[in-house]
């Protein structure tokens, strides 16, 4: 079963429209509009990716970290529409995968979408002595 995509945005508008964009790419999508149902979805293990708006969605360091180190198979991206996040320097250099701005550029999207879906088929074929 191919692993989804988990939208995690307050502005319900604007994470339907992320959501149907994914969709029209072949992406199975969930959508998320607080933090505190995160965890309980991602236990589910069936999540590639985390995209959080963070400019609608509260969130800290800590938080970040602990998702991060809970949910290791999980790739967290944030969006957001402000170059710099000085509150979230230790999440961004250490427990995101990459910081996308707004409005999304869909190219560079899928562009790190089709990446971790290459490392992951990398790292799941059996090696051969």
């Amino acid at each position: 079963m191919k692993k989804g995509i988990v939208v995690v945005d307050a502005d319900q508008n604007q994470c339907r429209r992320l959501r149907t964009l994914l969709e029209k790419n072949q992406y199975a999508t969930t959508s998320m509009h607080s933090i505190r149902c995160l965890e309980k979805n991602l236990k589910q293990g069936n999540s590639l990716a985390v995209i959080l708006d963070i400019d609608t969605i509260p969130i800290d360091n800590r938080t970040v970290r602990e998702l991060t180190i809970k949910f290791p198979d999980v790739y967290f991206f944030c969006l957001s529409e402000q170059l710099f996040h000085p509150e979230l320097k230790d999440a961004i250099c250490y427990h995101i995968y990459a910081c996308i701005n707004k409005p999304i550029d869909l190219d560079e999207l899928f562009y790190w979408l089709r990446s971790i879906e290459e490392n992951e088929s990398k790292s799941s074929k059996p090696t051969t002595n």
